[in-house]
């Protein structure tokens, strides 16, 4: 008889001990878990209840051997379980879903984007962390911070920001709608590489729309859209767009065409394809560059990098720029994101056409004035 998920948190030790002898035996011998089991042992690691050496072995047992859907499901409906969700007074709202461990090698430009995207008629909200392993790269919250922005709401708060019309967007923080994942920051530091953690925490969408929910988010390596859509379609989101892009993030090579996926409501998994070069994007770098004086020192400590807090605050300067109408790399950045978002949302029937909406609005410079009145 297989136990339940309740029989299975009675015990925290047999329960990690029986998972760990099962997803941490070797490349050849590893068998994977269930569902439930993975759930509980996720559970246990976020109440603290589970020993951090199995913790630890738990986590990188399951990564050694690869997860399997129902593991990677287990995991982030045990983060689900723990996260504080609410629903905005908004029919529809985009989820932006970056890297929660934030960027190295390029200039973000996504903070800006939930503003844009709200003064484009589709409320829209990022969430991440401050800085979290394995990259420790530049977030979220570290440039909307460096921009005037409040990172510290509470999801009630968020929630009204989000609903009010004349502002329509908001940045959520992990520590406020799932404590107990951010409790563990620590932790994941010092078990050094990513754990499926890092894949199901972007998916937790802490703030939903009353109708619909739709994820934005990105991906670089070809086995992780099918990861992602079945992870998305879990926690249910009623549509995704994964765009292939800069370290992962929401925003595609402004050099050339690149491939995307995504899935409407009830439909299977698409790929298209989107070209910057049809909106008027022309561009040698892929990416917004980073100043070489400001790159992050590769060979450095297993943390943030000491330059963190100088590209934080010219990515804000760069992103409020772009949002005044200022013409630049990140201005380019926004319009190719928030084109394909909008035409992925069935407000435009072309990338193209979407694209003359969002540069007239960033040439306006009503997003920078809605960006502010979040400040």
């Amino acid at each position: 008889m297989t136990d339940t998920l309740e029989d299975l948190l009675v015990n925290p030790e047999k329960t990690m001990t029986s998972i760990i002898k099962r997803v941490a035996t070797g490349p050849e011998l590893s068998k994977s878990i269930s569902y439930d089991e993975a759930r509980a042992g996720m559970l246990l690691v976020l109440d603290e209840l589970a020993d951090p050496i199995q913790a630890a072995v738990f986590l990188i047992g399951l990564r050694v051997k690869r997860e399997t859907d129902d593991e990677n499901k287990g995991v982030l409906q045990a983060i689900l379980d723990r996260t504080k969700i609410i629903e905005a007074d908004v029919d529809e709202l985009v989820d932006i879903a970056d890297p929660y461990n934030g960027y190295a090698r390029s200039l973000p430009s996504s903070p800006f984007l939930a503003a844009l995207l709200a003064e484009s008629g589709v409320p829209a909200v990022s969430h991440g962390i401050e800085t979290v392993a394995p990259k420790f790269g530049v977030t979220h919250s570290q440039i909307l911070a460096a921009a005037g922005v409040s990172v510290n709401l509470t999801v009630e708060e968020i929630g009204k920001q989000i609903s009010n019309p004349d502002i329509g967007w908001a940045y959520a923080d992990q520590s406020s709608f799932c404590p107990s994942l951010y409790g563990l920051t620590n932790f994941r530091k010092r078990i050094v590489k990513r754990a499926a953690i890092s894949t199901a925490e972007v998916l937790t969408g802490p703030i939903r729309g009353r109708k619909k929910t739709h994820l934005l988010s990105g991906y670089v390596h070809n086995e992780y859209p099918p990861i992602y859509t079945m992870l998305a379609r879990h926690s249910g989101f009623s549509s995704t767009l994964l765009l292939r892009g800069t370290e992962g993030g929401v925003t595609p090579s402004l050099r050339k065409r690149g491939e995307f996926v995504r899935y409407w409501e009830d439909s299977q998994d698409m790929i298209v394809e989107a070209d910057p070069n049809e909106i008027g994007i022309e561009s040698e770098n892929r990416l917004v560059k980073i100043p070489p004086a400001l790159l992050p020192e590769k060979d450095g400590d297993f943390g943030p990098d000491k330059n963190n807090r100088e590209i934080a605050k010219l990515s804000a300067k760069e992103g409020l720029a772009a949002l005044q109408g200022s013409s630049s790399a990140t201005s380019d950045a926004l319009l190719f994101s928030a084109s394909l978002t909008l035409w992925h949302l069935e407000r435009f029937s072309s990338v193209e056409s979407a694209a003359v909406s969002v540069r007239k609005i960033l040439s306006s410079g009503k997003a920078a004035e809605r960006f502010k009145r979040a400040a």
